[in-house]
């Protein structure tokens, strides 16, 4: 549910000249902020790594592969970690919302040395189905068989969800669901496989570029009055109109 629009109603109006001066006092603001993302960034990719010993398998459209294989000639990769439970006959339509953003991306990655794939609990059937039903071209695999999903904190046991919850984005405790999103980042050098980051709940905002456009416009990303933030979205094959 959007709200009435009186954000877009009563909204302060203006001559040129004054939106000017407010509008290049904004842009200081903007430039600091690129300033210390970018900082930030930089931050980040020097964390420390950490060695990926154990031998996750998954499976793919091409059969079986290891964590290693999936960097292909590359030396970084992306992993989304998209919501998608074995027992689901769907992937979790917030993911899609997210998904929808990877198409195309792909080459671009590869020129800048990134392999990008999604990895789900689902088994692969199901995953291959949904995939082509949205349309969806991206590498996405089965970590089923593998604790992959259990080790890099985005799918949980009913047992590890009992009494204070587990622990989801390093402090939150999650009480309610087996499954959650999130990225995580590898990279491979003659030594072998290195986990340099992860990242969950409001991390993920930098990978939706629909949210970055909505943020552009008077009413943003219209959501305060909602049950929940995201109660809006569909997948992109079931919206009313």
């Amino acid at each position: 549910m959007a709200n009435d629009g009186s954000s877009i109603k009563n909204h302060p109006v203006v001559s040129h000249e004054e939106w000017l001066s407010a509008r290049t006092a904004m842009l200081a603001k903007e430039k600091e902020f690129t300033r210390l993302r970018d900082e930030l960034s930089r931050q980040r990719r020097a964390l420390p790594w950490v060695k990926v010993d154990k031998p996750y398998v998954f499976d793919g459209p091409r059969g079986k592969e290891t964590l290693a294989d999936l960097f292909g000639k590359r030396s970084q990769l992306v992993v989304y970690h998209f919501m998608f439970s074995p027992d689901w006959d769907a992937g979790c339509k917030h993911c899609s919302f997210w998904a929808d953003n990877f198409n195309g991306i792909g080459v671009h990655l590869a020129h800048r040395d990134v392999s990008m794939v999604a990895i789900s609990r689902a088994p692969l059937a199901k995953i291959e189905a949904f995939r082509k039903r949205m349309g969806w071209g991206f590498k996405w695999l089965s970590s089923f068989e593998s604790d992959f999903n259990y080790d890099y904190g985005v799918s949980f046991t009913p047992d590890a969800l009992r009494g204070e919850g587990a622990p989801y984005n390093y402090t939150k405790r999650e009480k309610r669901l087996t499954e959650h999103a999130g990225v995580s980042v590898f990279a491979k050098t003659p030594s072998g496989v290195f986990h340099t980051y992860s990242t969950y709940a409001r991390g993920l905002d930098m990978l939706n570029g629909a949210y970055h456009f909505l943020d552009l416009v008077p009413k943003g990303r219209d959501e305060d009055a909602l049950d929940f933030t995201q109660s809006w979205v569909r997948y992109h094959d079931e919206y009313e109109d």
